[in-house]
Protein backbone atom coordinates (compact mmCIF):
# COMPACT_ATOMS: atom_id res chain seq x y z
CA UNK A 1 0.00 0.00 0.00
CA UNK A 2 2.66 2.32 0.59
CA UNK A 3 4.40 2.02 -2.66
CA UNK A 4 0.56 2.81 -4.49
CA UNK A 5 1.12 6.20 -2.32
CA UNK A 6 4.45 6.79 -3.33
CA UNK A 7 3.69 6.24 -6.71
CA UNK A 8 0.54 8.61 -6.49
CA UNK A 9 2.77 11.18 -5.05
CA UNK A 10 5.76 10.94 -7.37
CA UNK A 11 3.07 11.47 -10.75
CA UNK A 12 1.78 14.19 -8.63
CA UNK A 13 5.32 15.97 -8.49
CA UNK A 14 5.59 15.13 -11.94
CA UNK A 15 2.52 16.73 -13.25
CA UNK A 16 2.96 19.87 -10.74
CA UNK A 17 6.62 20.04 -12.39
CA UNK A 18 5.82 20.05 -15.66
CA UNK A 19 3.04 22.26 -15.19
CA UNK A 20 5.12 25.23 -14.01
CA UNK A 21 6.31 26.56 -17.54
CA UNK A 22 2.49 27.03 -18.11
CA UNK A 23 2.19 28.42 -14.54
CA UNK A 24 4.99 31.18 -15.19
CA UNK A 25 3.24 32.06 -18.83
CA UNK A 26 0.34 32.86 -16.79
CA UNK A 27 2.06 34.73 -14.39
CA UNK A 28 3.54 36.71 -16.79
CA UNK A 29 0.18 36.98 -19.61
CA UNK A 30 -2.61 37.54 -16.81
CA UNK A 31 -4.59 40.30 -15.92
CA UNK A 32 -3.08 41.55 -12.23
CA UNK A 33 -6.89 41.15 -11.31
CA UNK A 34 -6.57 37.22 -11.98
CA UNK A 35 -3.19 36.77 -10.31
CA UNK A 36 -4.66 38.74 -6.95
CA UNK A 37 -7.39 36.69 -7.34
CA UNK A 38 -5.91 33.50 -7.65
CA UNK A 39 -3.46 34.52 -4.34
CA UNK A 40 -6.03 35.68 -2.84
CA UNK A 41 -8.03 32.42 -3.21
CA UNK A 42 -5.49 30.32 -2.17
CA UNK A 43 -3.63 31.92 -0.14
CA UNK A 44 -6.02 34.11 1.53
CA UNK A 45 -6.55 38.05 1.73
CA UNK A 46 -3.99 38.80 4.57
CA UNK A 47 -1.00 36.87 3.24
CA UNK A 48 -1.44 38.00 -0.04
CA UNK A 49 -1.38 41.58 1.20
CA UNK A 50 1.84 40.79 3.62
CA UNK A 51 3.44 38.63 0.27
CA UNK A 52 2.60 41.94 -2.03
CA UNK A 53 4.08 44.42 0.75
CA UNK A 54 0.82 46.58 1.29
CA UNK A 55 -0.01 47.06 4.86
CA UNK A 56 -4.12 46.72 4.42
CA UNK A 57 -4.95 43.54 3.29
CA UNK A 58 -7.94 45.20 1.85
CA UNK A 59 -5.81 45.90 -1.21
CA UNK A 60 -6.02 42.55 -2.26
CA UNK A 61 -9.23 42.34 -2.84
CA UNK A 62 -9.32 45.85 -4.65
CA UNK A 63 -6.80 44.30 -6.72
CA UNK A 64 -8.71 41.19 -7.40
CA UNK A 65 -11.88 43.04 -7.98
CA UNK A 66 -9.70 45.20 -11.33
CA UNK A 67 -11.41 48.32 -9.47
CA UNK A 68 -7.85 48.96 -8.31
CA UNK A 69 -3.95 48.45 -10.01
CA UNK A 70 -1.24 47.83 -7.32
CA UNK A 71 1.53 49.61 -7.75
CA UNK A 72 4.65 48.47 -9.67
CA UNK A 73 6.60 46.48 -6.75
CA UNK A 74 3.71 44.77 -5.41
CA UNK A 75 2.84 43.37 -8.90
CA UNK A 76 6.26 42.42 -9.16
CA UNK A 77 5.89 40.35 -5.84
CA UNK A 78 2.02 39.23 -6.74
CA UNK A 79 3.66 37.77 -10.20
CA UNK A 80 6.49 36.28 -8.61
CA UNK A 81 4.19 34.43 -5.72
CA UNK A 82 2.04 32.99 -8.38
CA UNK A 83 4.21 30.58 -10.52
CA UNK A 84 5.46 29.31 -6.54
CA UNK A 85 2.01 29.21 -5.29
CA UNK A 86 0.36 27.29 -8.53
CA UNK A 87 3.37 24.71 -7.83
CA UNK A 88 2.65 24.30 -4.04
CA UNK A 89 -1.10 24.50 -4.37
CA UNK A 90 -1.21 21.75 -7.28
CA UNK A 91 1.58 19.45 -5.78
CA UNK A 92 -0.43 19.76 -1.94
CA UNK A 93 -2.60 22.07 -0.88
CA UNK A 94 -3.35 25.97 -0.35
CA UNK A 95 -2.99 25.11 3.55
CA UNK A 96 0.61 23.37 2.17
CA UNK A 97 1.51 26.53 0.54
CA UNK A 98 0.67 29.23 2.72
CA UNK A 99 2.84 26.82 5.48
CA UNK A 100 5.73 27.14 2.65
CA UNK A 101 5.31 30.73 2.68
CA UNK A 102 6.01 31.31 6.39
CA UNK A 103 8.43 28.63 7.13
CA UNK A 104 12.16 29.26 7.18
CA UNK A 105 13.93 27.41 4.11
CA UNK A 106 17.49 26.21 4.02
CA UNK A 107 17.59 27.53 0.51
CA UNK A 108 16.61 30.78 1.28
CA UNK A 109 19.29 31.53 3.66
CA UNK A 110 16.87 30.28 6.37
CA UNK A 111 14.55 32.92 5.52
CA UNK A 112 10.97 32.63 5.18
CA UNK A 113 9.95 32.87 1.31
CA UNK A 114 7.07 35.54 2.64
CA UNK A 115 9.47 37.30 4.62
CA UNK A 116 12.38 37.75 1.08
CA UNK A 117 9.19 39.09 -1.02
CA UNK A 118 7.84 41.44 1.11
CA UNK A 119 11.00 43.09 2.35
CA UNK A 120 13.66 41.66 -0.15
CA UNK A 121 14.61 43.05 -3.31
CA UNK A 122 13.38 41.70 -7.11
CA UNK A 123 13.76 39.54 -9.14
CA UNK A 124 13.00 36.97 -6.54
CA UNK A 125 15.02 34.23 -8.76
CA UNK A 126 15.70 31.94 -5.57
CA UNK A 127 11.47 31.38 -4.76
CA UNK A 128 10.76 29.10 -7.33
CA UNK A 129 14.14 26.78 -7.37
CA UNK A 130 13.55 26.62 -3.94
CA UNK A 131 9.85 25.82 -4.45
CA UNK A 132 10.86 23.56 -6.52
CA UNK A 133 12.86 21.52 -4.37
CA UNK A 134 10.80 21.13 -1.83
CA UNK A 135 7.89 19.64 -4.24
CA UNK A 136 10.76 16.99 -5.32
CA UNK A 137 11.80 16.49 -1.50
CA UNK A 138 15.40 17.51 -2.41
CA UNK A 139 17.58 18.62 0.71
CA UNK A 140 20.95 19.44 0.96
Amino acid sequence: MATLTTRRQALLEQDSIRNLGESERMAAAASISEVAAYLQENLGQRVTGYLSGVRDPKMVGQWASGKVRPRELSEFRLRAAYPVTTLLVNAFSPATAKAWFFGTNSRLDDQAPAYLLRHGEPPFHSLLPAAKAFVLGDTY
